[in-house]
């Protein structure tokens, strides 16, 4: 069985009527043509940008010249209220110094130090499932919640804070694209930018509750009795070049990204590859009998469950949970016989290139299989960009690896899910890639 495909695909749209589809959903905006083209300029008398999908071009951006590409100021207008001048949305030297600070938490022993944080958090996942038909990206979205709660702040989403922040994220997650007109059309920057009062009032009630969360955490450090957490380990974390850490402002930024890449992309992630799991019954029950062949759970445990990952790393294909991104040209390119403007938005589309006809196989197939042929390898390398990749690669790539498949397989190891007839998901963007409607799956305890 076929996943579905994006919403539509017009074969020729006018600009009056991207415009429309693009302010309604951008995934829906996407012309067949853009699934098969290296690179499409977009032209107007008010803006020009380009999408890129040829891979030396993509790394040429990414991974060669960061520093020439660096994010657009426009891609995070709607994030703004939230993520405040977060490691996501800030460049140059600003972005440095926050990576210096944030890099050490997730490197070399900390993704294992973290695992029984995250199997605590997946065992409630399992335990808390109920049968009968569900809504499954709000179980995502609850467990991964709770991973980053226990990894970040050593406290479960059953606390009373960590379960307010949650609720009232899953309000602004909807109200919220992670892209929106302002990625293309070239606002002047002494323009005010107006969010409703609705977006406004969640994001101060999520920033107040994390600066609560912050400040507790800092007396537990003065005191010198706080847990060995991600949050004590950046708190404590000066940068080398200058000696200093984040205060408390800059800190309740960074754990407002953290929620939102830590918890809004992996449940995304698990949701769409639960849904994939559902219509192809034969992966699923090879995810099922690889999770229940473990008899002990520990890190090591994680590097047994390959179908687990590809499963996954498929999932994070045809569903990245970050559908597109944007740099910004700082100055005149020379692409494919096009001339690039200085200040040209470069729209670098995973949603795009995971799907692109011209380099994937059977690319709106669901195939964890191909991972281990030699077109999804060189695919992976030259075409797969979940994460991003180069020096703005997300932080928290391995860590969300590790969360997403060791979530799944404990999941598939004690339920079966199935398709709801009637209930066949459509991708929109929001925050990141969710169902329209939700994803609903009839959910059996296995015998």
């Amino acid at each position: 069985m076929m996943p579905p495909k994006p919403p539509s695909r017009p074969d020729r749209v006018s600009l009056l009527r991207y415009a429309r589809l693009f302010r309604r959903d951008i995934l829906s905006a996407q012309p067949e043509r853009l699934y098969r083209a290296w690179m499409a300029e977009f032209r107007t008398p008010f803006f020009r940008s380009f999408l890129v999908n040829q891979p030396d071009l993509v790394a040429e951006i990414l991974k060669a010249r960061p520093r020439d590409f660096p994010k657009s100021d426009r891609v995070g207008e709607g994030l703004r209220p939230l993520l405040g001048n977060s490691v996501f949305l800030t460049n140059g030297a600003t972005w440095e110094r926050q990576r210096r600070i944030i890099d050490p938490a997730f490197e070399g022993g900390r993704l294992k130090d973290t695992f029984p944080a995250m199997l605590a958090a997946a065992d409630r996942a399992v335990e808390g499932l109920a049968e009968g038909i569900v809504e499954i990206e709000a179980v995502t979205s609850q467990a991964a919640a709770d991973v980053i709660f226990r990894t970040l702040f050593s406290i479960p989403i059953d606390h009373r804070v960590a379960g307010e922040v949650f609720d009232a994220f899953r309000s602004y997650q909807r109200s919220q694209p992670i892209l929106n007109l302002a990625a293309f059309v070239p606002v002047p920057r002494w323009v005010p930018r107006f969010f409703s009062r609705r977006t406004r009032a969640t994001a101060r009630t999520i920033r107040d509750l994390i600066t609560g969360l912050t400040e507790a955490r800092q007396r537990e450090i003065d005191a010198g009795r706080a847990p060995d957490d991600l949050a004590t380990k950046i708190m404590t974390t000066v940068d080398p070049e200058t000696g200093q850490g984040f205060d408390t402002d800059e800190m309740v930024d960074q754990v407002a990204i953290f929620f939102l890449a830590g918890h809004e992309t992996s449940a995304s992630a698990l949701g769409w590859a639960l849904y994939l799991l559902a219509t192809h019954p034969e992966w699923q029950e090879k995810v099922a009998a690889e999770a229940r062949a473990v008899t002990h759970w520990d890190f090591a445990a994680m590097s047994r469950l390959r179908v687990t990952r590809d499963v996954f790393r498929e999932a994070l294909r045809l569903y990245p949970p970050v559908p597109m991104m944007v740099r910004e040209a700082t100055g005149c390119e020379h692409f494919r016989d096009r001339e690039v403007p200085r200040g040209a938005q470069l729209v670098l589309s995973p949603w795009h290139l995971h799907r692109h006809a011209r380099l994937w196989d059977n690319p709106d197939g669901f195939d964890p299989e191909r991972w281990q042929g030699e077109n999804g390898r060189r695919c992976g390398r030259e075409a797969y960009i979940p994460f991003s990749a180069g020096a703005r690669v997300c932080t928290g790539a391995g860590f969300a690896m590790i969360e997403g498949v060791l979530i799944l397989a404990r999941l598939m190891a004690r339920y079966h899910v199935a398709p709801v007839e009637g209930r066949v998901p459509v991708p929109v963007a929001h925050l990141t890639v969710r169902s329209k409607d939700g994803i609903w799956l009839k959910v059996n305890a296995r015998g």
